[in-house]
């Protein structure tokens, strides 16, 4: 028999996914008003974010705060409605995304130059949370209701 908190563990998985990818959302929305905390400048943001330089200018960061926040939906409602295909569908994209992630952030430690600010993120946040939202998404998407 399973426990109570059993059936509940998606939906907290659903809620800690939903709530970093709208926070991932929300900084990227800061970063389209030219702010570039906590960055001195665009390019150390760039640097810092990336690990490249790309422009921090609304065009960019516009689509992936709207990436961002569908993302967020679609795990939250899936959690809720767990037998939409759709919902159950973009989950699944969402966590095959972040499953990508973690394992571009893995080749990362080998590929990147150390000592750089992308590299300590990446191996100290990047690629862990994204590993964790990964294995998080997963197991929301795998509930049938």
């Amino acid at each position: 028999m399973s426990r109570p908190t059993d059936a509940l563990a998606p939906t907290r998985a659903a809620a800690l996914v939903a709530s970093v990818l709208t926070l991932d959302a929300l900084l990227h929305l800061y970063w389209t008003t030219g702010a570039t905390w906590p960055a001195a400048d665009d390019g150390s943001l760039a640097q810092a974010v990336l690990g490249t330089d790309v422009p921090f200018t609304p065009p960019v960061l516009l689509p992936l705060a709207g990436l961002l926040l569908t993302a967020s939906a679609f795990v939250l409602a899936h959690s809720r409605r767990p037998r939409h295909l759709i919902l159950r569908l973009g989950t699944l994209g969402v966590a095959a995304g972040l499953t990508l992630r973690a394992l571009a952030g893995t080749y990362w430690l080998f590929a990147k130059e150390t000592g750089t600010p992308f590299y300590f993120l990446n191996l100290a946040l990047y690629t862990p949370l994204c590993a964790i939202l990964a294995v998080a998404t997963w197991r929301v998407a795998r509930c049938k209701g």
